[in-house]
């Protein structure tokens, strides 16, 4: 397998089985300071294939049986700039009856090319880590071109066309903790089916925020659902090929 990796424990999405499709080197609109990844190799802001949809339904039905919970696009960059992002959905949707997530900056939401295809899917998790551009710029680092505004309004454009399918993450760091009551008060006025509040336990340049802190943090978003990464059980999964997990999830 080289495109599909884990399945990996996901703390809101159980076991996710990973669709890479912007698969090599580190491709991204935003260039994260917490990445887990390192920095971001290509800057891209325009869609466009890195991975033919033919090369993902081969890997697809070549699957070995694997228990899993959602089939997650992820990977090594941002999966909106992959213009066969609604293909690749339909294809996962005519061989599985495993619901579909997308986990994306909604950096290209703005398109509403990208926004119907983001529909396909079951679960859109889009990350939002700012509640000004200040902020946004010095944590995400986003693509010339790219800016706070966009994304929000990108965010409730695809809230308004599909109710009940947008979920927030947000990547509390030293960084942006200060502004946590700033960012619950945008969530609300969005108001997302629910909020990860998210801490970077995987390896990152970034330390974590403690669990005390992080608790005090979820509070601020009620009464939206919101959920702690500190809150969920553990477990563990065997990848298909350790290898490749390692290069989207290092462990």
């Amino acid at each position: 397998m080289k495109y599909l990796y884990g399945p990996v424990p996901s703390w809101r999405l159980g076991r996710s089985l990973g669709v890479d499709l912007v698969s090599g080197v580190k491709t991204c609109t935003f260039d994260c300071v917490y990445c887990q990844l390192g920095k971001t190799v290509r800057h891209f802001i325009k869609r466009q294939i890195f991975v033919p949809t033919l090369e993902i339904v081969k890997e697809l039905e070549n699957l070995p049986e694997v228990e899993i919970d959602y089939i997650t696009l992820s990977g090594t960059g941002e999966p909106t700039l992959a213009s066969n992002l609604g293909e690749v959905i339909a294809e996962i949707k005519k061989r599985f009856k495993k619901p579909v997530a997308i986990l994306t900056n909604s950096s290209l939401m703005h398109e509403k090319q990208v926004r119907n295809e983001l529909a396909l899917a079951d679960l859109v998790v889009a990350k939002l880590d700012a509640p000004n551009e200040e902020v946004f710029r010095k944590i995400n680092q986003p693509s010339h071109g790219v800016s706070l505004d966009m994304v929000v309004g990108s965010i409730k454009n695809f809230i308004a066309e599909n109710p009940g399918k947008l979920a927030l993450q947000i990547m509390f760091v030293p960084q942006n903790k200060e502004y946590a009551k700033d960012l619950a008060a945008l969530a609300k006025r969005i108001n997302p089916v629910e909020v990860q509040v998210n801490t970077p336990l995987r390896p990152s340049p970034i330390k974590p925020l403690p669990p005390e802190e992080l608790e005090k943090i979820k509070e601020l978003f009620r009464p939206l659902k919101a959920y702690c990464v500190y809150d969920i059980n553990r477990f563990t999964t065997k990848p298909i090929d350790e290898n490749e997990t390692k290069k989207r999830r290092p462990a």
